[in-house]
């Protein structure tokens, strides 16, 4: 049964009124409107529920968001959409984990086969989609992962055919797809595309050890945040100097490490705590706690660093200030969780020197 907590913010006439909004303006007001409140809720809730009503917001503006977009698109003479599709999305959100200040990171999954028709709705459908978006206060990825791009825009049968090319190719790059693929959840549109797109995916990873290698090989890169002394490792120049990436120092660390071995054994959840609640269960690992208990510290860390606020919407570099790292307890637990970091990647790193001698 829900908390009274949680019943009362899926009552909050903020956050319901989301899906009625009728245009990009009129989502972006009521984002606006919901936002404020979760601000006020921040450091009032445990972090795990807050960072869960922050990403039920953001499913309810995409949900809307699509549905805006297939009546902007019915009025532009496109008529209703061909064929069954699903909107997906990765990242931060795949794992719903997104911020008040998290940009676009998505995909169309496009039922069938390729032809003439899907092309021209679906190009067109995704290109509005991703402004619809904007409009609403999601900034445009700079990587380009958005369903506006070719690449994230396929049809099933193209999507499998994508996934088993990168998924031969071991390369950097490919490999890096995949682990932006493997985030992947389903907000909108056919269920059960997004379901077949998950199990053409996994089982590329069933007894694949050079792909399940080469995951590891990207993970296991990532830049000194602390010393052998135990100092914790801070911006030396530009606009952030005397700072901490918490972000790329510790948190994307952290989910790229439980990212590893969930693919490794075939755990299918896409947010960080439920691939550690999977991994529990095997039995197989220490310091899984430990770990929760880390990415708990990095989440809180991350959502509490300063930002901005521009039209009514937030932004942020992720970075803690000089001035926040002078308050002695947030240093002890940056401190220990990236302690627990570089354990942990020392770990990795044998793993992958072993993985790549039994594999020469």
């Amino acid at each position: 049964m829900a908390s009274m907590e949680t019943a009362d913010w899926n009552e909050d006439k903020r956050y319901l009124s989301i899906v009625t909004a009728g245009s990009p303006q009129e989502l972006k007001a009521r984002r606006t409107a919901c936002q404020d409140l979760l601000l006020e809720q921040l450091n009032v809730i445990p972090i795990e529920e807050w960072m869960s009503r922050v990403n039920a917001m953001h499913d309810r503006i995409a949900w809307t968001a699509v549905n805006i977009c297939e009546a902007q698109m019915k009025e532009a003479g496109y008529g209703l959409p061909p064929c069954a599709y699903s909107f997906i999305v990765f990242g931060s959100a795949g794992r719903q984990e997104a911020t008040l200040w998290s940009d676009q990171d998505n995909g169309l999954i496009v039922e069938g086969e390729p032809d003439a028709l899907k092309q021209s709705y679906f190009e067109a459908f995704g290109a509005m989609l991703s402004d619809v978006l904007e409009e609403a206060g999601y900034e445009k990825c700079e990587g380009k992962v958005m369903c506006s791009e070719p690449l994230w825009r396929k049809t099933f049968t193209e999507w499998k055919r994508q996934l088993d090319g990168w998924m031969n190719q071991l390369e950097w790059e490919p490999t890096r797809y995949l682990i932006i693929a493997s985030d992947m959840r389903h907000v909108a549109g056919s269920e059960q595309l997004s379901m077949e797109w998950r199990e053409a995916f996994h089982a590329g990873f069933v007894n694949n050890r050079k792909l399940s290698t080469a995951v590891l090989r990207n993970t296991v890169r990532h830049k000194a945040t602390i010393n052998l002394l135990g100092q914790v490792l801070t911006e030396r120049f530009g606009d952030y100097a005397g700072g901490f990436d918490v972000k790329y120092g510790a948190y994307i660390p952290l989910v790229n490490i439980v990212r590893h071995l969930s693919l490794l054994h075939g755990v299918w959840d896409s947010s960080t705590l439920g691939r550690l609640e999977r991994l529990a269960e095997l039995g197989k690992y220490e310091h899984l706690e430990d770990i929760r208990r880390a990415f708990l510290t990095a989440l809180r860390m991350r959502v509490n660093t300063p930002y901005t606020v521009q039209d009514g919407l937030l932004s942020s570099s992720d970075y803690i200030s000089e001035s926040d790292l002078k308050n002695k307890q947030l240093m002890s637990e940056l401190r220990e969780c990236l302690l627990l970091v570089r354990r942990l990647h020392k770990a990795l790193q044998r793993q992958l020197r072993s993985e790549e001698r039994r594999q020469s």
